[in-house]
């Protein structure tokens, strides 16, 4: 899906990477890499749990003394996306019982304002079971199994859209389905109370998944490294109740337009695939056989 958004740009790559790239690596290179980027000046040290503030910055400190001084940062390791790419589609032809697509497009920043609006969205259209699509898709119409949305916020974009796992003769159906009801939203039909319940159940997954003590060190340490505010639970809570049922289908109509979908799949036949991702953006599979 990345590489159906992003195409050749760094976002649309494996991070793994690939087979004939790692093993084109040589010794010489890695050890280069390895002696320019893991540096102190680069490091980033997140920690949450039983644990005093000043006895960890003394070890750190100590350890710091060992290395000698801190060089500069390292060069950036990716250019800047100025410009997302045209849509594009992606299918991996597998031997499955279901197809398995999702369909998306270039989101939003971490630091840009309308991230807890893009989180309500979220939340809304595919993020729990009393969601939209999970409701419409699943509950109602018994279409899929696996129905959600998902959203991702990079320091300079971001990946937003939904994903379904459907039998090949409800295909089509499911992404008409979930057209629509993206559609809806974008238009401000939003039901009563559905805003706000999006917004309840979105603070308090938040507020659940701080009973982890990993997830506060994560939080803490991606603050660090993307160079966002880090803000209080209580202002998370105010950012979140302060998105209006307008700041959501504006968003909706900006980031999930149809004619800005990208598509991918996986599945037993390319024909079915291209044919149920016409129904929802006409244009996308020609412009991509082209």
């Amino acid at each position: 899906m990345s590489e159906a958004v992003f195409g050749d740009h760094p976002l649309g790559r494996p991070v793994i990477g690939t087979a004939d790239v790692i093993s084109s690596v040589g010794r010489r290179a890695l050890t280069s890499y390895h002696q320019t980027m893991y540096q102190a000046g680069n490091v980033v040290v997140a920690a949450a749990g039983n644990l005093k503030h000043d006895d960890l910055v003394a070890l750190l400190e100590k350890a710091e003394r060992k290395q000698g001084k801190a060089p500069g940062k390292g060069p950036r390791l990716r250019s800047p996306l100025v410009r997302a790419p045209r849509p594009s589609v992606r299918f991996q032809r597998k031997r499955t019982e279901q197809y398995h697509v999702c369909v998306g497009a270039p989101g939003i920043a971490r630091s840009d304002r309308r991230r807890f609006a893009a989180s309500v969205l979220d939340a809304l259209l595919g993020g729990s079971a009393s969601s939209r699509l999970f409701q419409e898709i699943r509950e109602k119409r018994g279409m899929a199994y696996s129905v959600y949305t998902f959203a991702s916020q990079y320091t300079d974009s971001g990946l937003i859209g939904f994903y379904v796992g459907t039998r090949p003769e409800n295909l089509a159906d499911c992404l008409e389905i979930a057209n629509e009801q993206i559609a809806e939203v974008a238009e401000g039909g939003l039901r009563n109370g559905e805003s706000e319940r999006a917004k309840e159940n979105l603070k308090g997954r938040i507020l659940l998944s701080m009973e982890s003590t990993s997830n506060r060190m994560s939080r803490l340490g991606k603050s660090l490294i993307s160079d966002t505010e880090l803000l209080s639970i209580d202002r998370i809570a105010a950012e979140i109740d302060a998105v209006t049922p307008e700041a959501v289908s504006e968003l909706a109509g900006v980031l999930l337009a149809p004619e800005k979908f990208s598509a991918s799949g996986i599945g037993p036949g390319e024909e079915r695939f291209r044919d149920a991702v016409q129904r929802i953006t006409p244009e996308l599979p020609a412009r991509a056989a082209a």
